[in-house]
């Protein structure tokens, strides 16, 4: 055999191994693929994840919900994520009717009852709750009645005093308002209506203005509520007799690339060190004991039937817009 026989043939055997090496490192190299539609919460998450399990590498897309479930449903023939996680309630349950999640069950799950799918499809891992903002010294000034109930909104002696996030620009809007037909029905909105001095385009606007004293009551989600109070406006936060709310979790994709780290990731979440985080970011956690919330004080209200946000918005425009 030549010379430039043994040179080639030695120079094949390197390439080999070293395409070995490369695969090999390639397949243990650990890491896990998550998409979230909560981009501050995480971070926070994946901090605090990462501190735990250094060895394995965290890739993340973030975006709204809409576009993140979108995403992982046509991806559902070759999936590219591991875990959708920090999407809503309704995404949840479309991307589990879908099939894109597959059944998991965390180990060591600390997540209250309530909060978990019992199908095991999904975990809900912190709720946002809807409250009032009600400035004290402008009921006083006009000799008003402290609110306790959602009821109380529509009587006449609140005319043009609240402001609301509008369904058709805010999703605390919407779930507010969506939660308010379901519980009390169309024409309990419509006496609502007469009492709405304005709807905001965002979910805190409604707030802002009650902390201003250019209303009444502002209603809004719960962060915004103790953020307003903290802040030393003459505020006061009143839970009604039910509590609209908006509950987000996660679930593991059928058929990820990376199976083993996505249920690392989902055990994680379902522990106390995340619920530790997400204590300082939410309202209330899906694991008893963190957050701004008491959920035992509480009554959150379960939705009797499914809600097309989309058909609701279009009838809210119609029904109390006029449009």
């Amino acid at each position: 055999m030549s010379t430039h026989s043994i040179s080639n043939i030695a120079r094949i055997a390197v390439l080999a191994a070293t395409a070995v090496t490369l695969a090999s490192g390639s397949s243990f190299a650990a890491e896990v693929v998550l998409y979230n539609a909560s981009d501050s919460v995480n971070s926070a998450l994946v901090s605090a994840f990462k501190e735990k399990h250094p060895d394995i590498e965290v890739k993340f897309v973030s975006g709204s919900t809409g576009p993140i479930a979108e995403r992982a449903i046509a991806e559902k023939g070759k999936p590219q994520a591991d875990v959708v996680y920090l999407v809503n309630n309704f995404a949840l349950e479309q991307l589990k009717q879908a099939g894109v999640f597959e059944p998991y069950e965390p180990k060591d799950s600390k997540i209250a009852a309530e909060f978990r799918d019992p199908d095991r499809f999904y975990n809900k891992y912190f709720a946002t709750t809807m409250c009032m903002v009600v400035n004290k010294e402008r009921l006083e000034q006009k000799g008003l009645p402290m609110p306790a109930t959602w009821e109380d909104l529509i009587k006449p002696v609140y005319g043009k005093e609240i402001a609301l996030p509008s369904p058709l620009k805010s999703g605390t809007g919407g779930a507010i308002l969506s939660t308010f037909v379901d519980a009390f029905g169309w024409p309990f909105v419509e006496n609502l209506n007469e009492n709405v001095y304005q709807y905001s385009d965002g979910g805190s606007g409604g707030a802002a203005m009650a902390g201003a004293g250019e209303v009444s009551i502002g209603l809004t989600f719960d962060t915004t509520c103790f953020e307003t109070k903290s802040s030393g406006k003459p505020v006061e936060i009143v839970y009604g007799r039910i509590t609209p709310n908006v509950t987000e979790g996660g679930g593991l994709v059928a058929g990820g690339p990376n199976p083993t780290e996505a249920k690392i990731f989902l055990d994680f979440m379902a522990s106390e060190d995340a619920a530790a985080v997400l204590g300082k970011v939410v309202g209330a956690t899906a694991a008893p004991g963190y957050g701004l919330v008491d959920l035992k004080e509480i009554t959150l209200w379960q939705m009797r039937r499914p809600v097309d946000m989309s058909a609701f918005k279009r009838e809210f425009a119609t029904r109390i817009l006029k449009q």
